[in-house]
Formats: structure tokens, C-alpha cells, sequence
């Protein structure tokens, strides 16, 4: 039976996570190790990671570093111009390529990792990030999403039309509100939990949910 855990808002998660980045806590690399620990397992041949601006991006690009590491083709189209960039080098310097939109090519992949937004973003994709998904859509592959799909509300699980559908969702520290929630059970796909060190009270939660599994980061 899959286990039933507590939910809690986006606002909690991060003050949760607060106190440890403080302290200088890696939560990002527990956050991608879980991550790369849950894509190996697709046997990926060929990677497409899409990267945006925050953390979420970081931990996708860490991830990325691993699996190419492992001699898997990994390409990282980002959706903006900021992206993590100890994380970016650490992809590039293990062999993951950059790549534009224009270069994108839909059914070249077997792994998606969706890397866009994290817990911090409200509203639609826009720009370059709603365009790359847009192209993606009609994608066969395994799609990963990091901590939620992007354009999913974290909180409420609101969602706009343009939504990459997640075959599983790495979520850390904690479940997020949002992926039980209107469109997050539809989006979200297989739940994976990974513990990163996070001290959450469950009777401060805000709901409940099921999980496919939870896993040590």
C-alpha cells in the first residue's frame, strides 16, 4: 500500500529549509543526488533537461551532471537567462551539451527532466519556458519533474493549459499541498519523496497524500 504522508505549503517547506541553508546544509545536492538516483533508473540513452532561473534548475543541472557522467547524451535547453552556475559547469565540465530552442527536436529523447520552476513560481509558463513545453507536449518520453511540474501551483494544485505531464515527480524534504491538490494528482504522476534533512511537524500539515515510495537523500 502506498504510504500516506503529511502535505504542507510552499511557505513552510521553506522555512523549514531555511535554518539549514543557514548553516551551510547541502539540501541542493541531496535534492539532485535523489533526483539522479530516480532518472538512472529509466535507463535513459538520451537526455533533454530544462532549466530555468532557481533552485529547481540547480538541482535538475546537478543531476544532469551525474547521468552524463555515466556517458548518457544529456542536452540542457534553458528557459532563462539566469540559470545555477556552479551546477551549469558542473553538467558541462560531464559532458551535457547546451542547446537553443530552435535546435530542439521533440522525439529525440527518451528522458524529459522538467527543471522550470519550483515551489517559488505562481501563475503560467511564459516566454521561452512556455514555448520549449509547448514543442514538448506531443513527446513520447518519461518525463521527470523537479520537486513539482512547472506551472503547478504548490499550494493549491491551479494549473494553466500548458502543463508538461510528469510520468513521476521527485518532490523534497516534504509533499507539497499543490500535487494532491485540483491538477496536481492528474499532473504529478508517480510521487517519489526524498528526505533531505528537513524538520517539519506533521501537526502543522495542511492535508495529506499518498506517495509511490519515500527514499533517503
Amino acid at each position: 500500500m502506498a504510504p500516506t504522508v503529511p502535505t504542507f505549503t510552499a511557505a513552510q517547506v521553506r522555512a523549514a529549509e531555511a535554518p539549514l541553508l543557514a548553516a551551510g546544509v547541502p539540501l541542493m545536492r541531496r535534492a539532485a543526488a535523489g533526483l539522479a538516483e530516480v532518472i538512472g533508473e529509466q535507463n535513459p540513452k538520451r537526455m533533454l533537461v530544462l532549466v530555468g532561473a532557481g533552485d529547481n534548475g540547480g538541482d535538475a543541472l546537478f543531476a544532469a551532471a551525474d547521468i552524463a557522467a555515466r556517458g548518457v547524451r544529456v542536452d540542457v535547453l534553458r528557459t532563462a537567462e539566469r540559470v545555477h552556475t556552479e551546477a551549469l559547469r558542473a553538467a558541462t565540465d560531464a559532458g551535457a551539451r547546451s542547446i537553443l530552442l530552435a535546435d530542439l527536436d521533440p522525439t529525440a529523447y527518451d528522458v524529459i527532466v522538467d527543471g522550470i520552476l519550483g515551489i517559488g513560481a505562481r501563475g503560467a509558463l511564459r516566454g521561452a519556458a512556455r514555448d520549449a513545453v509547448t514543442a514538448l507536449l506531443p513527446a513520447s518520453a518519461v518525463v521527470i519533474a523537479v520537486d513539482l511540474p512547472s506551472g503547478l501551483d504548490a499550494d493549491t494544485g491551479a494549473a494553466d493549459a500548458i502543463v508538461l505531464t510528469a510520468t513521476t515527480t521527485v518532490t523534497f524534504g516534504a509533499v507539497k499541498a499543490g500535487l494532491t491538490r485540483g491538477e496536481g494528482p492528474r499532473l504529478s504522476g508517480r510521487v517519489v519523496l526524498v528526505d533531505i534533512g528537513l524538520a517539519l511537524d506533521a501537526a502543522d500539515a495542511v492535508g495529506e497524500g499518498t506517495v509511490a515510495e519515500r527514499r533517503a537523500g
